[in-house]
């Protein structure tokens, strides 16, 4: 069985349901209408009783090279503040929600590039597979004087210190320095990804469901008792902030040719 979509692939493998990215001409960039498709594909796995697991990755060379930042300009430019806050809490921060809470569990299978939108929808999964040629990166704050994406899980995956050194930097993490710092589950080699994600999503759907979901729920609703779900929400309205201040417009254009040369040196 496979449910057509246009922007994303939607694979049902057993017990699995495989959800990629699907837009390899374009590094898999996340365009409103793939985060939309996302958000649909997630809400079908969720009400098939027969889905236990589901694999979030994206075909081609990359996982994504984050948000699709010309899709944005169109569509969002003249956006006022207020707008911005409506239109991204819902897309960009509600989409990265709805994976959290997804019920079942959920493994991210990246290659290749997986920057700013990207790392946030792989970091929003339970489990992060990476082959050994799979980077990190959120560039935003040099590129964009932006506080990040909308969602900053970034602490809470790889601890504050290296959080700072990362986001301060803007420079790119390597699947198994990504691995040493606590961010990545395992890293294999690009040609076993596939086989290694599937066979560690079956080996999960082996588990009765309503046990597996709630263990899940457990362990989220740890975190949002340490304050995980707060911070999130608390870092989106700094990073609206950040997007409405003099010094992001005086370097938005700028910042987005060098977010665009970014995202052209990942399609290559």
């Amino acid at each position: 069985m496979t449910t057509t979509y246009t922007d994303i692939s939607y694979e049902v493998l057993g017990p699995v349901v495989r959800i990629c990215h699907n837009r390899p001409r374009n590094a898999n960039s996340e365009s409103e209408n793939l985060l939309a498709e996302l958000d649909h594909a997630l809400d079908v796995a969720k009400h098939d009783d027969s889905v236990r697991v589901v694999i979030i990755g994206g075909k081609g060379k990359h996982f994504s090279a984050g948000h699709d930042l010309m899709d944005g300009m169109e569509k969002r430019g003249d956006f006022s503040p207020e707008e911005h806050w409506l239109w991204e809490s819902e897309h960009y921060l509600g989409n990265a929600f709805r994976i959290w809470d997804f019920p079942k569990p959920t493994i991210a299978q990246v290659q290749g590039a997986c920057i700013a939108g990207g790392f946030m929808v792989a970091n929003m999964c339970d489990i992060v597979i990476a082959s050994e040629d799979a980077f990190f990166s959120d560039p935003v704050v040099h590129s964009l004087a932006a506080a990040s994406v909308e969602a900053l899980v970034h602490p809470w995956v790889m601890g504050t210190r290296k959080a700072k050194e990362f986001l301060f930097t803007g420079q790119r993490l390597g699947a198994a320095e990504a691995k040493e710092w606590g961010m990545v589950n395992h890293v294999v080699k690009l040609e076993e990804l596939e086989d290694f994600t599937l066979k560690m999503a079956n080996h999960i759907a082996l588990a009765p469901p309503i046990g597996i979901r709630m263990m899940k729920r457990s362990l989220n609703r740890s975190a949002d008792i340490m304050g995980f779900r707060n911070s999130l929400m608390a870092h989106f309205d700094t990073h609206i902030l950040s997007t409405s201040t003099k010094e992001h417009f005086e370097v938005a254009a700028a910042g987005m040719r060098a977010s665009l040369e970014t995202a052209k040196k990942a399609q290559s």
